[in-house]
């Protein structure tokens, strides 16, 4: 059976009735809006990356706490205007340099996008799809891609709040992101297939991970047949070039700290949420050495339950490091702290629920996004 599809007119009507009756709680706001997805719903962007069709009974109750919070957060933003900038740059760089502060801050535009369309999502209020097309349209027609993929690692939030509102954008706004996100995707794609083999350096490590999640976000979120063909080629290589047949990663022989394989992990398993909704398991799809992003994860698992533990950076090979444990920043020194792989193992619960005991001994709830996205582990 198809989704319903309701007009938004329906589910302001709905959504105001729900929350007049007595002892109203945000429970009964989500039940409101059972069946809505969007208004406009014929037309969408291909990847759905979020629970869809619309949310089940017991994904609407687990998503109500939090999702409280997150409406709360982006309702007050909703007449900041974007903060847009040509180059975002924080790699390699300390606070207050440069313009790290400034990155920083613009940043948090990509993660309001992102929210705000979750909400509209779950409430067909027009006024967060109006936050997303406003910033939308500014930062596709004014950031201009470095392809530094640690700069730009943010732009999955960009990706992910455009599948959520392609269906319901003006076509100007829609036509400046299909093609911002297909020029990201594809300059990341021939600037790896520009590279001798094997791979090195930081086409091997962690930034590689970030270039196949945005990659693989872009090409499932444009039904894109040959990006897609891409992502999963160099889903695979990265499997292979950054993961031992052991489990352990090129980042924690570089770094010695568990920081670094929690942060090249993360952007695999998203690229694998991604591949899911087009039925495509990348969890343990193996490279020619043997070794999965399963694999990586396992390896992992035993650390995040606190059975093994690991001073962190203690041997890295990287002069930054050391830098940053000088200026103080939190987490370059001293023991590793499991609760900061919390968010991966949400989001690979999501893949597989073999990891969903493991995510909820580190936090009983996942992040707010997460929470709306997709609020149910996998079975």
């Amino acid at each position: 059976m198809g989704r319903e599809v309701v007009p938004a007119t329906t589910v302001r009507v709905r959504v105001a009735d729900a929350m007049k009756r007595p002892g109203a709680s945000f429970a009964a706001w989500l039940f409101a809006c059972a069946g809505v997805v969007a208004p406009l719903g014929s037309a969408h962007a291909a990847m759905n990356f979020c629970a869809a069709p619309a949310m089940q009974t017991s994904e609407r109750t687990s998503a109500a706490p939090i999702a409280q919070g997150l409406v709360k957060r982006v309702a007050a933003r909703l007449n900041d205007q974007p903060k847009a900038l040509a180059r975002l740059h924080t790699e390699g760089t300390l606070p207050h340099e440069g313009i790290y502060d400034q990155s920083v801050e613009a940043q948090q535009d990509l993660e309001l996008m992102r929210d705000a369309a979750l909400v509209w999502r779950a409430t067909g209020d027009e006024r967060y799809l109006r936050l997303v097309d406003r910033f939308l349209l500014a930062w596709t027609t004014t950031y201009q891609p470095s392809f530094n993929p640690i700069d730009e690692t943010h732009f999955d939030s960009l990706i992910l709040a455009y599948d959520m509102t392609a269906s319901a954008l003006p076509v100007k706004t829609r036509n400046a992101a299909t093609a911002f996100i297909a020029k990201l995707a594809n300059g990341y794609v021939q600037r790896v297939d520009a590279q001798p083999r094997p791979l090195s350096g930081t086409y091997r490590n962690n930034w590689e991970s970030h270039r196949v999640k945005l990659v693989a976000m872009a090409a499932f979120t444009l039904d894109d047949r040959k990006l897609i063909n891409a992502a999963q080629r160099l889903f695979i290589e990265q499997i292979g070039e950054n993961v031992a047949a052991d489990g352990a990663t090129v980042d924690f022989a570089e770094r010695d700290a568990l920081h670094y394989v929690t942060y090249d992990l993360e952007p695999l398993v998203v690229a694998a949420l991604a591949a899911r909704r087009h039925n495509r398991n990348w969890l343990g799809e193996r490279a020619q050495n043997g070794a999965s992003l399963q694999l990586a994860l396992d390896w992992l698992v035993p650390y995040a339950l606190g059975e093994k533990t690991h001073e962190e950076f203690v041997h890295s090979s990287v002069a930054f490091d050391a830098k940053r444990r000088e200026a103080g920043l939190p987490g370059y020194s001293g023991p590793w702290d499991p609760k900061n792989s919390a968010q991966l193992f949400h989001l690979v619960a999501r893949l597989s629920g073999r990891y969903a005991s493991v995510a909820l001994r580190l936090s009983p709830m996942p992040p707010a996004w997460l929470a709306v996205c997709l609020p149910l582990p996998a079975r």
